[in-house]
């Protein structure tokens, strides 16, 4: 007997349930998410990004910045990106409805990015943001992220200094020779713009109720507290 047409048709049914499963039902119950209007200021959360930051997020989706980063802070118990100052609460759906791309990341080699724009606002922002570019380890001492001088421009001063040179924010080992000034590029203006965008709102009032349940701790093996160490870096 050719069981070949009932293998096709396991298989095509194994298939389309999934589809509806896992596609299907989160269109439903997340496809029709709208923003929030808030009635004391009368703006809608989230908010459209800029186009100067519409820009920065192509120079960050073209630099592989989603390879180290990821943008999505984790609910209570589910780790400690929140005790870690990487958001004032955990990031929810509601958040990335105006995304027609969304960085979620893939690894967390550096820390999430999801509410850069706002951890850094009392330090500078922007100024802070140039440092960080053009060498890491001036604002994070032993950071491994690779210098972005390749944002800036070192030139010759011709007439006047430029309104826009930066050396005056790095430290002496940094500055060009003289009569050469540092220029942030337009690539560099536009990233920045795009990390001080990246903010979210108080947690929506539907959202406020929500209660997150951590799944329990997986049992401890002979290995003891050697499994439960592996399982709690897994989760960082």
């Amino acid at each position: 007997m050719n069981r070949a047409p009932l293998i096709f048709l396991g298989i095509f049914f194994a298939i389309a349930f999934s589809w509806t499963g896992i596609i299907l039902t989160n269109q439903i119950s997340y496809g029709s998410l709208t923003p929030y209007v808030n009635a004391d200021d009368g703006k809608a959360y989230p908010q459209s990004v800029p186009g100067d930051a519409a820009r920065g997020k192509l120079v960050y989706q073209d630099l592989g910045c989603i390879y180290c980063h990821t943008q999505q802070v984790r609910q209570p118990g589910f780790g400690i990106d929140i005790e870690r100052g990487w958001g004032e609460r955990g990031s929810v759906a509601r958040d990335y409805i105006r995304e027609s791309r969304v960085f979620l990341g893939t690894m967390r080699t550096g820390p999430d990015l999801r509410n850069v724009g706002t951890r850094f606002a009392g330090q500078g922002g922007r100024e802070w943001h140039i440092k960080h570019f053009y060498d890491p380890t001036i604002t994070s001492a032993g950071s491994i992220m690779a210098p972005y001088r390749f944002l800036f421009e070192t030139k010759a001063i011709i007439g006047d200094a430029s309104p826009k040179a930066v050396q005056s924010l790095l430290p002496e080992n940094h500055q060009p020779v003289a009569g050469s000034e540092i220029v942030l590029k337009q690539r560099g203006e536009d990233l920045i713009a795009y990390m001080l965008s990246l903010k979210d709102p108080e947690l929506y009032p539907e959202e406020a109720t929500k209660v997150y349940v951590p799944k329990a701790e997986p049992a401890k093996t002979e290995h003891g507290a050697h499994g439960a160490e592996s399982n709690k870096e897994a989760a960082k």
